[in-house]
């Protein structure tokens, strides 16, 4: 909420008339780009009713978070990554495998070896596993810099695609893992919708937390100036590579929670949702809302999602034609942010 008002409390320093209002106001875009999203968020809400809202309000909880973690690499960093949906992905495979239903396994063909743990258990080993492979791959990774960087990233999340998906004893491949175990608390199941929402939303709360704690500490800092000069950092005696491998494993932990919550909430995974469009899709939210800014993210993942679901109540689109429709509209706004706005809609650097 401080960062929304900021933006007006700056302009309302200099108002001495309505005019000057007006004029303060009128090249804010920060300020309007805020209002936009936000109003647009409320009014398709209202149109749509309660249920559809809860929908939504869930699918962007777990995709602002996935955008939170990559602005950490992305954004604060400057560390270009497009395989942060491999982990979003282990996250997700590691809650199937781990929470689902054993009784409907048996039932059907390549059935798996699950353990029935429940939600609470099994979340914690997908944050864990996230971190660890983001520590192995991360170790290579700091080897290389720039384009570089984004190449191997970008074979990163094709290799992961693949293990979910010829990984049949593990994932069951294209059949997917059906099942999967919603939170439990004492003899309470979150199965309610709003409960699941009201539940996703605290975790994004914590990790808004933990982000903000983390880029306002000298930690933090030193990832902005890495963004800045790499190489005039390392002079101070500051170890980038150290530095680049700790947030690269915070925000692959940031994206296998969101990972678990995800298959949590859908109950079934199969590999398609973790495709290397996926991947992109979220390296654009993080343009579209803007680098280096926690906010912009959320902002970027609220855009992208009202984008998404606001499209399918289109009278005039097809409904075999809406995913290219989306794709279509989404690349074009890209193209308007690059020419217009590169740093995004509240970012503070440009990509």
């Amino acid at each position: 909420m401080r960062i929304i008002l900021k933006p007006i409390v700056n302009s309302l320093n200099f108002i001495r008339t309505p005019r000057d209002l007006w004029r303060a106001w009128r090249g804010n875009i920060q300020l309007w780009a805020n209002l936009f999203v936000i109003g647009w968020a409320v009014v398709f809400m209202l149109w749509q009713g309660a249920g559809f809202a809860v929908t939504v309000g869930t699918v962007f909880a777990i995709w602002a978070m996935l955008a939170v973690s990559l602005n950490l690499v992305v954004g604060f960093t400057g560390l270009l990554s497009v395989g942060h949906i491999g982990f979003f992905g282990i996250g997700a495979y590691s809650m199937a495998v781990l929470s689902s239903n054993p009784e409907y396994e048996q039932l059907r063909t390549e059935a798996l070896t699950t353990f029935a743990w429940p939600f609470f258990a099994a979340l914690p080993v997908c944050v864990l596993l996230s971190g660890v492979v983001a520590l192995a791959v991360g170790v290579v990774f700091n080897r290389f810099r720039d384009d570089i960087y984004v190449l191997v990233s970008f074979g990163f999340a094709i290799i992961a695609f693949n293990v979910f998906l010829n990984a049949r004893s593990l994932t069951r491949g294209a059949f997917g893992i059906h099942e999967i175990a919603r939170p439990q608390i004492g003899g309470w199941t979150l199965n309610g919708e709003l409960q699941f929402l009201l539940f996703v939303l605290a975790i994004l709360a914590v990790v808004m937390l933990i982000a903000w704690i983390i880029v306002t500490s000298s930690f933090g800092r030193v990832l902005t100036a890495i963004r800045e000069d790499e190489d005039a950092i390392e002079v101070f005696g500051y170890q980038a590579t150290q530095y680049k491998l700790a947030i690269w494993v915070i925000s692959a932990m940031i994206a296998g929670l969101a990972g678990g919550l995800f298959a949590s909430w859908t109950s079934f995974i199969d590999p398609f949702s973790f495709i290397l469009l996926e991947s992109i899709l979220l390296v654009s939210i993080v343009i579209l809302g803007g680098l280096a800014t926690i906010w912009g993210s959320l902002l970027g993942a609220m855009a992208f999602v009202l984008l998404e679901e606001g499209m399918r109540f289109l009278p005039f689109l097809p409904a075999e034609y809406i995913g290219q429709a989306r794709q279509v509209v989404l690349g074009i706004l890209l193209v308007l942010l690059m020419l217009f706005r590169p740093q995004g809609l509240v970012g503070k650097y440009k990509l």
